[in-house]
């Protein structure tokens, strides 16, 4: 509970992503650095103290945990699990002051996407076309929360959708949508239709954590 009341701007960044993350957030104290890793500038909270959110970048393998729950959820939809991309960690670091005292807290969410054997949308286009009328403005109510939607180069980042338009993923969901760099975009893009197909490499197990900070 303590977490929830000081942690506001963490806590807002796990509710809405609460759809996509399949279990609790890691700390990565082992194998290989992120792929990517993004720092937002910090952002003064409601209550007067700061945050900043840090996101970190895969693709890895779902661990044994998220993999289960993945499972678990296709199976209440009445659809088989073919694979589990986990995607990207969000870490909210929060400062101020709670009881009249100086505090620190934080935490970690792991951003999942369970690939079910869901069927191929029959609406694609105009799932494309309301995502690209409206990022302009998705892209600033995220900026306000998190303190500016990533760029390089004053070009902005590409937002994945993480349960994608193909197969039925929300166009403009808060939850739905994450700020990745082109080169990270490319890859979650390559590695969809495998994370789809029978027998990948993202219907096996990996570590429950696959990258140091």
């Amino acid at each position: 509970m303590t977490a929830a009341l000081v942690l506001r701007r963490a806590a807002s960044a796990a509710a809405i992503l609460a759809l996509v993350g399949c279990g609790s957030a890691t700390v990565g104290t082992v194998g290989s650095p992120a792929s990517a890793k993004w720092v937002g500038s910090v952002v003064t909270t409601p209550d007067g103290g700061q945050v900043q959110t840090t996101i970190y970048y895969g693709p890895w393998q779902c661990s044994v945990a998220f993999l289960s729950r993945c499972e678990s959820k296709c199976a209440a939809q009445g659809h088989a699990l073919m694979g589990c991309m986990w995607l990207a960690d969000i870490k909210g670091d929060w400062k101020g002051r709670f009881l009249l005292m100086p505090a620190e807290a934080g935490g970690r969410l792991a951003i999942t996407h369970c690939c079910c054997d869901y069927p191929k949308a029959a609406d694609l286009t105009w799932r494309r076309n309301t995502w690209k009328n409206s990022r302009t403005t998705f892209r600033d109510e995220w900026g306000r929360e998190f303190g500016g939607w990533p760029s390089t180069g004053g070009i902005n980042w590409q937002g994945h959708h993480i349960f994608d338009l193909g197969h039925g993923g929300a166009p403009l969901a808060r939850d739905n949508v994450l700020p990745v760099p082109d080169d990270v975009h490319g890859v979650f893009n390559r590695e969809y239709p495998a994370c789809y197909a029978p027998g990948s490499q993202w219907l096996k197990p990996g570590p429950d954590r696959p990258y140091v900070d």
